[in-house]
């Protein structure tokens, strides 16, 4: 079921069940069963660049799967500036907040495609399928996993850790063969990695200079030395 751009999330019935669902069809995943159900079920909403999907604080009502583009989840902290949680990427599902409240602000990061789904929808599904309900107790713990890695990476990591790091888990996500095709920023980045914009690029810039990445543009990297990124991330 393709929704029509002009309406808001808000105003989407709970979905049936149907095979007519305008999702794209069914790709392997380790979830394959929320997965499964999500396409099943859900709607697809398409956002613009800079789009604001749901907002800090906001009723979690729906849960979401990226079919096509990125966003980023974050927070603005009291002296404004912006910290950047996470960057979902096209197969990532996001929107299963422990509590009846998002944690972070969501916003397409380009344009990007979504299936959205009622949440309630999805729990009273889970609570008839096992297999849905542990891929949903394993997509939070992922989320969870993912938001310690985060820490652990801005407590105790240098700058030039902090941005290998970072490399080598696009590597796993985005990659084409050895580039990696970034769909954010390097302000992005850096408010990711709790750095500045400068430090990003002078990092990567040093990087490039000894020879462990190229920059053929500001957003394809070409990773020359992985052992060098890998021993920084350890």
């Amino acid at each position: 079921m393709q929704v029509d751009r002009g309406i808001r999330i808000s105003e989407i019935a709970t979905p049936k069940p149907s095979r007519s669902a305008g999702a794209p069809p069914a790709a392997a995943s380790p979830r394959s069963s929320l997965v499964g159900a999500i396409r099943l079920m859900g709607a697809v909403i398409s956002y613009d660049r800079n789009e604001e999907i749901h907002g800090e604080d906001e009723p979690a009502e729906f849960v979401y799967m990226v079919v096509r583009g990125a966003v980023r989840a974050y927070k603005l902290l009291s002296d404004g500036r912006r910290q950047i949680a996470a960057f979902r990427l096209p197969g990532d599902i996001f929107g299963l907040e422990v509590g009846e409240t998002h944690g972070f602000t969501a916003e397409a990061i380009a344009d990007t495609d979504l299936i959205v789904v009622k949440r309630s929808a999805l729990m009273a599904h889970a609570a008839r399928d096992g297999a849905v309900a542990r891929d949903m107790w394993a997509a939070t713990a992922h989320d969870l996993a993912r938001a310690q890695e985060l820490l652990l990476l801005l407590g105790r990591k240098s700058a030039r850790e902090r941005v290998a790091t970072f490399l080598l888990d696009m590597a796993t996500r985005v990659a084409v063969g050895s580039a990696i095709e970034l769909p954010m920023s390097r302000q992005d980045i850096a408010d990711y990695l709790g750095l500045t914009i400068e430090t990003v690029s002078r990092t990567l810039s040093q990087m490039e200079h000894s020879a462990t990445i190229a920059l053929p543009t500001c957003r394809r990297i070409e990773l020359r030395n992985r052992n060098v990124l890998s021993r920084l991330d350890s």
